[in-house]
C-alpha cells in the first residue's frame, strides 16, 4: 500500500495524546505537543527550506478539536489558536514512523537555541 489511510482517529484530552490507526495495520501515538511543533503549516515551515520557525514553550499545548479536510486530511484547532495546519494522511504517518528522530532533532534545535523545555504537568 503506498498511501495509508486511518481507520480510526481517537484524541485523549487528559493525556493530550492524538491515536490513528492506519490500514496497513500501523497505530500511532502522537503527543499535541510534537503536533504543535510540527505542524506542516507555513506559519511553523515557512515558506520554504531554511525557513522553519521554532517552536517553542508549547509543551502545555492541546488540541482543542478536530475537522475533517476532504478524505486526505485533518486540520487540528490547539487550544493556543494555532489552526492554519492540514495534516494529510501522509505527513500523519510519516510523523508516526519518525517520531523518535524528529522528535530528538527538536530537542537538539531547542538546546542549540538556547531554550529549556519543561516537562508538561501531568
Amino acid at each position: 500500500m503506498s498511501h495509508p489511510n486511518p481507520t480510526e482517529i481517537h484524541l485523549h484530552k487528559q493525556s493530550r495524546v492524538l491515536e490513528i490507526s492506519f490500514d496497513d495495520g500501523s497505530k500511532f501515538s502522537y503527543p499535541a505537543e510534537y503536533l504543535r511543533v510540527f505542524s506542516p503549516s507555513a506559519e511553523v515551515q515557512g515558506h520554504g527550506p531554511g525557513q522553519e520557525v521554532l517552536q517553542v514553550g508549547k509543551e502545555e499545548v492541546n488540541i482543542a478539536h478536530i475537522d475533517p479536510v476532504g478524505n486526505y486530511a485533518i486540520c487540528l484547532h490547539f487550544d493556543d489558536e494555532h489552526n492554519t495546519g492540514i495534516y494529510s494522511w501522509d505527513t500523519l504517518y510519516q510523523l508516526g514512523l519518525n517520531y523518535e528522530r524528529n522528535w530528538q532533532d527538536y530537542l537538539q534545535r531547542l538546546q542549540s537555541a538556547g531554550f529549556e523545555r519543561k516537562e508538561p504537568s501531568a
